[in-house]
């Protein structure tokens, strides 16, 4: 395991968390779960008919079950999405229905601060995680733009913060604007800064270097960094255009963008678009052999990430430790 997430693993120990797994029927969430608590990283609840998590063969002594036939429970929590969702023209009764899914079920419960965090995805669609997240959990105050991050480590060390990186958005938003854009680059420097405890240097990437091309996806760029800049109270480093290698590289850098403070230093890229984010983490994860965490949520009021349908339960396990210290 590397030194990213044995330190999170440390952080976690600290501070538990509950961490609600919901997709119960896959071996794959259960075996995540009974590591989670055997190791004491975070508190695990999951949904589940407690006879079945009983005759798992599973070690899940201290789970949290939540049984999905509970009719108290599921009143309760009917009336709550009931009240969130009427004005969208839901009936209560499908509302009642809605909460037989258990990521539904499951946003709720998040939402309601019965839980830290959500992980789900293993069975459930993209789609689905993000709708419950937008819907249910809802995005922050005063941001309207949900989008995700992947946490990049590539091998050599050479390059971001000790071979970290984060790229923004690779999961999300196929085609930001320029508001969107910059919403992404602080919200990924915030979540740098809180899982890393270092610097961000933020680079908005682009074909471009500082004018070395004219078009209007430049421009989209620029202006998304404008935007970032009179929103960053927090202070954090950023510069636009970059081309990937000057963003990346100190020698390309001090030729193509010699007075920039991110430039040949930057942990955070931002991709002008979907393509060129999914199209760059899994260059960099298959050609650099370099470790993928992702896509993280973010821009929601709480935590809750997803997972691929093709995830082990070791990417279960990392993704509940990224959730766990996020919910702190």
């Amino acid at each position: 395991m590397n030194a990213f997430i044995e330190r999170l693993k440390s952080i976690a120990r600290s501070n538990l968390r509950n961490i609600i797994l919901p997709e119960a029927e896959d071996e794959r969430v259960l075996k995540a779960a009974e590591y989670l608590l055997q190791e004491k990283l975070c508190n695990v609840t999951v949904i589940a008919e407690p006879q079945v998590i009983e005759s798992s063969g599973y070690n899940l002594s201290g789970v949290k079950i939540v049984s999905p036939s509970d009719d108290e429970l599921l009143k309760e929590f009917t009336e709550v999405y009931y009240e969130l969702r009427k004005n969208k023209g839901l009936s209560w009764v499908e509302a009642r229905r809605a909460l037989s899914k258990p990521i539904t079920l499951a946003s709720v419960l998040l939402r309601q601060g019965k839980v830290d965090g959500l992980v789900s995805g293993s069975i459930s669609p993209t789609a689905d995680v993000l709708r419950s997240g937008i819907q249910i959990i809802e995005p922050k105050n005063g941001n309207k733009t949900v989008s995700s991050f992947f946490v990049m480590i590539e091998p050599s060390g050479a390059f971001g913060s000790d071979g970290i990186l984060f790229f923004a958005d690779c999961g999300v938003i196929p085609s930001p604007d320029s508001a969107q854009l910059a919403d992404i680059a602080l919200a990924t420097a915030s979540n740098f800064k809180k899982l890393i405890e270092d610097e961000p240097k933020v680079a908005f990437l682009s074909f471009s270097t500082k004018g070395s091309a004219k078009h209007s996806e430049v421009d989209k760029v620029t202006r998304a960094y404008e935007i970032a800049s009179q929103r960053n109270s927090d202070g954090y480093l950023m510069d636009a255009e970059l081309q990937l290698d000057a963003a990346l590289n100190e020698s390309v850098a001090s030729k193509k963008a010699p007075e920039s403070t991110v430039a040949g230093k930057a942990n955070v890229l931002i991709f002008p678009d979907l393509n060129a984010g999914n199209i760059g983490y899994k260059l960099v994860q298959r050609i650099a052999k370099a470790q993928a965490y992702g896509p993280i949520i973010q821009g929601l009021k709480k935590p809750m990430n997803d997972l691929s349908r093709g995830c082990t339960w070791q990417d279960i396990v990392n993704v509940s430790i990224i959730t766990a210290v996020q919910a702190l």
